[in-house]
């Protein structure tokens, strides 16, 4: 297990290169972004990978590897928005939402490693398509959820949903990494 959480570790640490350029970029313009914003972006870039895993071609230069980095880096935001609230404005300095990622992440990470333990790293026989449709899931339950209130009578809220699409996302990259070499 301690190479996952190596190989979480490096897919999370590129994931954060890329949320931090895109903060040089753009500031924290996310902030304002409502959980349902959020949501509906995550389930588009999903919605994208499942398309490219089902033709088996790509029109736009971007593959499913950016689209997974997208998901792990949107639910992180939306975890921090679940956390601080959602701004009317780009409040947020570059070290202030690098704090936040990293907190965020943290949490996730844990939580991976007790699944992990428990799961005997099921995760390694699961195929990339498999873990797609699960985040899919997990993103058809965020929406219904969020369509109730954010109101469950015996279910997770949506932070947990989040956590496991970052994880499986991660699980996806480690599993896309590998097919390359």
């Amino acid at each position: 297990m301690n190479n996952t959480s190596n190989l979480f570790d490096a897919i999370i640490s590129k994931c954060l290169k890329t949320f931090s350029s895109k903060m040089s970029d753009y500031g924290s313009a996310w902030r304002i972004l409502r959980l349902t914003s959020l949501t509906d972006q995550i389930f588009i870039k999903a919605q994208r990978i499942r398309s490219l895993q089902t033709k088996k071609e790509n029109k736009i230069d971007e593959g499913q590897e950016s689209e997974f980095i997208g998901i792990i880096n949107y639910s992180v935001m939306a975890l921090i928005q679940i956390e601080k609230g959602i701004s009317d404005d780009a409040d947020m300095n570059i070290n202030q939402a690098l704090k936040c990622y990293e907190n965020q992440v943290k949490i996730v990470k844990n939580l991976m490693l007790d699944k992990n333990h428990d799961y005997g790293e099921a995760w390694k026989e699961m195929r990339v398509t498999s873990l797609t449709d699960l985040i899919i899931q997990k993103l058809l339950r965020v929406k219904q959820i969020e369509n109730n209130d954010g109101k469950t009578s015996v279910s997770e809220g949506v932070d947990a949903n989040y956590h496991d699409i970052i994880n499986y996302s991660v699980f996806a990259l480690i599993h896309l990494k590998e097919n390359q070499e």
